[in-house]
């Protein structure tokens, strides 16, 4: 069955062709591959002048310079910023892997910089990518106190990324696939890690030896355990932290010291 075109979608269809294959549509071939429908079907509407298709095709032309752009594969990729204020954005960053985006934070960090996310963007879950990250909580905003941590996460019902620097400088942190709450029992699933800089990228998966990825009370905050160590822990006033190597992510200690100070704290949860 064939297809029916109102003439302003064949004058369209025929100055895209114009744009794209210059070399076929030149003024010489211009009359052999004009679509003859043009001429024939639709004579009486352009008064059977050749001049007046030349004319309004030229004019079509001009107008199409001005409206089409023959763009490559990368030009159509979402374009992106660290805060959502910035003036001048840029397009995102591939970390190594076709389809991992960087994420997009929706307020300004103190903690991430553009190479902390394309880091972590590869270790995301594909279910995380393409949304906005907002910032949940912060020291810096919301002042240090575990319970308004977990205050600030009721309302959320996504993954979560917790980041930490140091008074030693170092950042570091874990990835939850849970928000974070209180708890009697270990939550979450095996898409949470740890992760750190010191200064390269370094990210513990999930070794299946235990389920023991986060647990939450009102005296501290556990990710990782097993033989009474924790991979992350951090207590009530967020401001005292460890760091051990546990079964959970067989991770080495995330901070220089296993016992440390914290300066700054964030998390940002996605939002789709």
């Amino acid at each position: 069955m064939g297809v029916a075109y109102s003439v302003g979608e064949v004058d369209h269809l025929y100055t895209f062709f114009v744009q794209w294959s210059p070399d076929m549509y030149t003024k010489s071939n211009k009359k052999k591959n004009q679509p003859h429908f043009l001429r024939e079907k639709h004579q009486n509407r352009y008064i059977g002048k050749k001049n007046k298709v030349a004319s309004k095709s030229n004019q079509l032309s001009n107008h199409a310079a001005k409206n089409w752009e023959i763009i490559n594969v990368k030009d159509p990729k979402r374009r992106l910023s660290l805060c959502s204020f910035d003036s001048e954005t840029e397009e995102p960053e591939y970390h190594g892997i076709i389809g991992v985006v960087q994420p997009v934070l929706s307020d300004c960090s103190e903690l991430l910089d553009h190479r902390h996310l394309l880091s972590l963007a590869c270790h995301m879950p594909a279910r995380t990518q393409g949304y906005p990250w907002h910032l949940a909580y912060s020291t810096a905003v919301h002042g240090s106190s575990l319970k308004t941590l977990y205050r600030n996460m009721a309302k959320f019902d996504s993954p979560v990324l917790l980041v930490i620097k140091d008074m030693q400088k170092k950042v570091f942190g874990a990835f939850s696939s849970d928000p974070f709450r209180v708890s009697k029992y270990c939550y979450g699933t095996g898409e949470t890690f740890l992760f750190s800089f010191n200064p390269d990228f370094q990210a513990y998966k999930w070794t299946g030896e235990n389920s023991y990825f986060v647990s939450g009370n009102f005296e501290s905050l556990q990710i990782g355990g097993g033989g009474g160590e924790f991979g992350l822990w951090i207590d009530a006033d967020l401001y005292h932290g460890s760091s051990f190597s546990c079964p959970t992510f067989h991770n080495a200690p995330l901070s220089t010291q296993k016992d440390f100070l914290i300066q700054d704290l964030e998390v940002w949860t996605v939002q789709n």
